[in-house]
This record gives structure tokens, C-alpha cells and sequence, in this order.
């Protein structure tokens, strides 16, 4: 941990413990500050029969209704954070109205300014860029999403703290800014599935009486790790198949506890996995699907009710976000799920359709090619059992890397998710996840030896040059290049992108350039860049370093 971020907590946590009246807290601009009540009443079921908020008023007079979370026995909390420097006041409202330790409480954080270079404080949380295609940090500041698949990151085979913190500063060195992990439901399991164990056990007791606080009272340490390294997460509430489950008010505590926990850091939503997929041997897939859109569609409306800090909401797909629901414009960015089997072109494709589609949003490939994935050559249908032995194709860093590219710049760069498998389900040496309810066992790789696979810092390798062009302000350019399986082009023609995924020459459109022109090949395998000859066609450089034929064409209209 950072020093200012233990100055920061401490500050917080001296306040509480020493006895201090509440008023006495303060915080930097933008980390998380907590607030502990002890009820004076016993309960039998306090989860399900108390509710707490915490209605704050900001220097500038908005009001901001901030759930609490049950942390067991007596006690409950609330967590507050504010980019906005100043005085900010209190008063909790409870539903038991008579309980005078909960209901009626006053008190005051002093949120000071933020001293710290870790960007997702500094700069605040992720919002929409004001052109409504890219992502930017609460002050402007321009945010690139390189996501990195941690659908288990809370599970207690990435034993904490060595694993959990061995993995993130992989992927913080590397150039990461986002990790997606699923909270405590999850896929490729059933319900209440050992492999779901986190440090504090399972997160809802049997038959969905109650959520545990120990688990996410261990959830909480990795979770704040990840901020403190400068990754945001993207937390994604539960599987979609989950919900007919746990039912939907069981799903909306669920979710209101999830941002009691955590909606004061700077984490972006996710309602579910898979979202409209039902549990992998149903009998009635159209029946159950169009409930799971409909089911879904009022949970995430609930989310948006729930959280006063209106963190970034999205889902996680079959295809599209936005197919998910019977109201599309509850999410704010479509997140794809571009696919394992598909080709580059087709994650290409995938990416300018949803770039074109109204209203305008960023879009951003959430699950594509997993890197060492073991995908079965051919599908049973629904229903099907299939006999006999599967044929698998392992997936290499030469497949997750065109997904990237083909997908990216045809998004507008606004950003993309890596994943590579054994690091999504947590493989241990000698200990392989296993089979998954529809089937598959998608390989046996150890999460250690998956960290290191090529891809992960190939993809970091493309984003630190991204950040040296104007990426934000590039849009798809479809018919800026003949020959290019994506590309990728500011407004004003002074730079422009253009991907040649096996060799092929690729031709541009002079006229559309601002001219004169600087050319070079960025080698998307090494990083480095070959200078070549402006012309009308341009050839690529033959192999790159690892021994593949794609490049990327880069273009820049001389100073």
C-alpha cells in the first residue's frame, strides 16, 4: 500500500477508534471514508428486517442518499467518498424509527484535497467522455480501459495476499487499468459450489437467508488493493443465471449491499455475466431467456436508483449490452462479448456495428479470444448430449492480439479486455477448475504460468504506444484503407490507424490525410516501430518478432 493511502485510512480509522465524535473524520478528495453505527435493539434477522441510509449534504447542497451495509451481529456502515472539498454533513434515517443509535444520527467528514499520483483518485472515477465515445475520469482526464478477466479473482485459491498481489502488480507493470471479477456468483458453477469459496466462505448462507458479511468483509482487501495499484474494478454482481435463484428482491439486496460496500470507490457496474443466458442445461431457453431480459431489466434499474454516486452501469453480454434489456439506455456503454471461435474480421465487424448503432456510446469488447483457451471445435445444440470425445483448439496470443486490434480500432479505441484462461478460474498446479456445467473443460493451465503468457504484455505494449497519438479522439475509418481488416482515424486526418492482420498490403485514401505524412509499422508483438516509405500502398515488413504477419499501420501529419 501506498504511504499516502495508509496516512489517508489511518486518519479515518484513528477517528473512529480513539472515540472521537464523528464530525472529527476526514479524507482526501475522492478515497473512502467509514462510518460505524452499533444498534441499541437485538434482531433476530437484522439483514432482512433493518434497513439504514445515510443522507449526506455536500458543500455545494446536493443531497446524496448513501446506503448502509450490514457487518453483522449489531453493526452496520456506511461509506462516503467526494471529489468536492469541504465540509459534508449527515443524518441517518433507519427503518425502525425507534432505534435512536441508527435513525436520527448527525455527524460531519471534512473531505480534504487529494495528495496522492494514483489516477483513479486523483483524476476520480470513470465517466462518459463529453463525446459520448470514449471514457474519461471524473475531471476530463482521458481513461483508457485495458481490462484484464478475473471472473474468480475473490476466490480462496488465489490465496491472499501473495497470489492476489502477485497478479495485480503483473498487471499494473504491464499497463492495465481495469480488472473484472464477479462478486461472489459465479459461472460455470452451481450455486453454493465449493470452487466458489472466498476467504470468509460463501456470500449468502444456504437457500439465500441472508448475505454473509465475512465474506465480504475478505472481499474488501483485495478489492481496495486493486484501487491502490491503480486498477479499477469492474464489478460484475453475479452469473445472469443466478437470478431466478435467489429471485429478484433477493438479487436487489444483493446489489444494494454491493454498493453500500463498495459504491464510495471507484469501480464501474457490471449487473451480471452472460446476462440473458440461462443455466446451461435448461429445457425452455426462449421462455427463460426473455424472463431473464425482463428480470434483469428491473434490477439494473434498481441500481441506478440505489447508487447516489451514479458510477458507469453496464452488463456483460451474450453479444450486446444493450440486447440484454427491454430498455437499452439503462446502461451507459455497450460492453460485447465478441466471442472465442469467431475470426479477427469478425470481432472487427462486431465492434463498428455497435460503434453505429443510436444512441451513441463507447464501446468496449468485454470477453473475446482468451488467450491458452481450449474451445471445442464444434457446439452441441441445446439439450444435446453429445458422446464420444470433444476436439479442442487452444488459443494463442496471435488470436487474442488480432481480437484486439480488429475489435479496437474499429471501436474507436475507447479500450478493450484481455483474458487469458487459467487466470479466469483460478488453475492451480495439479488442481484444473474443471469441467463446466454445459461440458467443457476450457484447459488446465496454472494461473501463474497464464500471467505470463505473451498476449497480457503484448496488449499493455499497444495501449503505452496509444498513449503517446491522440487515441481519444479517433473513430472507426472503415473506408479510409483497402486492405485493412480494421482501422481507426482522428477528424481532422492528422492521424490515422490501420490493421493488416496477415500481411496484406493496405491502401490508403490520400485525399482524406492531412499531408505531409510521417509512416511507420508499430510491431504489435514487440512494441517496436519500423520507419516506411509514405506512398500510396503500403507493404508490410514481413514477420514481426514473434514470427506472425500482423502490423499496424500509423500514420501522423508531419508538425
Amino acid at each position: 500500500m501506498r504511504p499516502h493511502a495508509i496516512a489517508s485510512l489511518l486518519s479515518a480509522a484513528l477517528s473512529l477508534l480513539s472515540g472521537a465524535p464523528a464530525d472529527a473524520l476526514s479524507i482526501e478528495a475522492n478515497r473512502m471514508a467509514e462510518v460505524s453505527f452499533t444498534s441499541a435493539k437485538d434482531y433476530a434477522d437484522p439483514f432482512n428486517h433493518v434497513t439504514l441510509d445515510a443522507v449526506f449534504t455536500t458543500p455545494d447542497g446536493r443531497l446524496l442518499r448513501m446506503p448502509a451495509f450490514w457487518a453483522g451481529a449489531g453493526s452496520w456502515r456506511v461509506r462516503y467518498a467526494s471529489p468536492v472539498v469541504g465540509r459534508h454533513t449527515y443524518r441517518t434515517e433507519c427503518s425502525d424509527t425507534a432505534n435512536a443509535a441508527l435513525h436520527g444520527v448527525s455527524g460531519e467528514i471534512e473531505v480534504r484535497p487529494y495528495g496522492g499520483d494514483n489516477p483513479l483518485f486523483r483524476h476520480g472515477p470513470a465517466r462518459i467522455a463529453d463525446d459520448r465515445r470514449h471514457l474519461a475520469h471524473a475531471d476530463g482526464t482521458p481513461f483508457f480501459w485495458l481490462g484484464d478477466t478475473w471472473w474468480m479473482g475473490l476466490v480462496k485459491r488465489l490465496q491472499w495476499p501473495e497470489d492476489f498481489r502477485a497478479l495485480a502488480a503483473d498487471r499494473r507493470d504491464k499497463g492495465f487499468t481495469v480488472v473484472q471479477f464477479v462478486a461472489g456468483l459465479y459461472p460455470d458453477m452451481p450455486a453454493f459450489d465449493e470452487r466458489g469459496l472466498g476467504d470468509g466462505g460463501l456470500p449468502w448462507e444456504s437457500l439465500y437467508a441472508r448475505i454473509r458479511p465475512e465474506y465480504f468483509d475478505a472481499a474488501d482487501r483485495r478489492v481496495e488493493h486493486l484501487l491502490e495499484q491503480g486498477l479499477m474494478p469492474c464489478v460484475l454482481g453475479s452469473w445472469g443465471y443466478h437470478l431466478p435463484w435467489l429471485g429478484v428482491e433477493k438479487m436487489k439486496q444483493h446489489w444494494r449491499y454491493l454498493i453500500a460496500r463498495w459504491g464510495a470507490w471507484p469501480v464501474v457496474w457490471c449487473a451480471a455475466g452472460e446476462q440473458a443466458m440461462p443455466w446451461y442445461s435448461s429445457g425452455n431457453m426462449p421462455a427463460e431467456t426473455e424472463q431473464l431480459r425482463r428480470e434483469w431489466t428491473e434490477v439494473i434499474r434498481f441500481i441506478r436508483g440505489t447508487d447516489p454516486f451514479h458510477r458507469l452501469v453496464t452488463t456483460h453480454p451474450r453479444r450486446n449490452a444493450r440486447d440484454e434489456l427491454l430498455d437499452p439506455a439503462l446502461v451507459d456503454f455497450e460492453m460485447q462479448q465478441t466471442g472465442h471461435s469467431r475470426p479477427a474480421d469478425q470481432h472487427a465487424a462486431a465492434a463498428l456495428e455497435a460503434w453505429n448503432r443510436p444512441p451513441w456510446a463507447p464501446v468496449i469488447s468485454g470477453e473475446s479470444r482468451y488467450e491458452g483457451l481450449d474451445v471445442p471445435t464444434s457446439w452441441p445444440k441445446p439439450g444435446e448430449v453429445r458422446g464420444g470425445p470433444i476436439n479442442y483448439l487452444s488459443l494463442r496470443a496471435t488470436e487474442a492480439r488480432q481480437a484486439f486490434w480488429a475489435h479496437l480500432l474499429n471501436s474507436g479505441c475507447a479500450g478493450h479486455t484481455y483474458g487469458a484462461n487459467g487466470v479466469w478460474q483460478v488453475n492451480l498446479p495439479g488442481k484444473r477448475f474443471g469441467n463446466s456445467p454445459g461440458g467443457h473443460d476450457w484447459g488446465g493451465t496454472p494461473w501463474r504460468d497464464a500471467m505470463n503468457l505473451p498476449g497480457s504484455s503484448q496488449v499493455g505494449r499497444a495501449k503505452e504506444f496509444l498513449l503517446t497519438l491522440p487515441w481519444h479522439r479517433l473513430a472507426p475509418a472503415p473506408n479510409l484503407f483497402a486492405g485493412a481488416t480494421s482501422a481507426a482515424a482522428s477528424p481532422d486526418g492528422r492521424c490515422a490507424l490501420a490493421y493488416s492482420m496477415d500481411g496484406t498490403p493496405i491502401t490508403a485514401d490520400a485525399a482524406k490525410l492531412a499531408q505531409p505524412l510521417t509512416a511507420r509499422w508499430f510491431d504489435p508483438t514487440s512494441g517496436e516501430l519500423k520507419d516506411a516509405r509514405v506512398a500510396a500502398t503500403f507493404n508490410p515488413p514481413g514477420k514481426n518478432e514473434a514470427g506472425g504477419s500482423d502490423w499496424v499501420l500509423v500514420l501522423e501529419a508531419d508538425p
